[in-house]
């Protein structure tokens, strides 16, 4: 089995990705270990305020309003370019390593310069070997979080 991944893709703000876990391999978990955002079109000739949230809960985190006290909330990552000098672009991202992704994830992406662009977003997953009840209590874990 390969012990990196990466996942990555390009999605309309305000909608959301199943990023999809369904056929992993009993005995193994995954940790997210990155997690980027980069613009979709006019890089350059335009300013980019992308947010993006991922959850292991039933529904999706607004990327705009993520609350660190959501269990659930995996990671959260924005991406800013502004023209302006006195603004200088940034990318930032919140990752909650420790989490042990047994399950499918969702993922939300916002532009909230006012453009409506598309955020192409990019993951990488590092899967580790699991013990039957580090298993068992990985998996118990992450359903109650998405059964809420």
């Amino acid at each position: 089995m390969k012990k990196e991944f990466v996942m990555r893709g390009s999605t309309a703000s305000g909608l959301t990705e199943v990023l999809n876990f369904s056929g992993y391999k009993p005995g193994y978990a995954y940790r997210l270990v990155e997690f980027s955002l980069y613009p979709f079109n006019n890089i350059g000739g335009s300013e980019s305020e992308l947010n993006a949230t991922i959850t292991a809960g039933k529904t999706a985190v607004a990327p705009t309003d993520p609350d660190f006290d959501n269990e659930g909330l995996i990671a959260t990552s924005l991406y800013h370019n502004h023209q302006h000098a006195l603004y200088p672009g940034m990318s930032y991202s919140v990752i909650n390593n420790t989490f042990l992704i047994t399950q499918n994830l969702i993922l939300m992406c916002q532009d909230t310069s006012g453009n409506g662009n598309s955020t192409n977003w990019q993951c990488r997953f590092i899967a580790e070997k699991m013990s039957g009840s580090e298993e068992a209590a990985a998996n118990y874990k992450q359903f109650t979080i998405s059964d809420e």
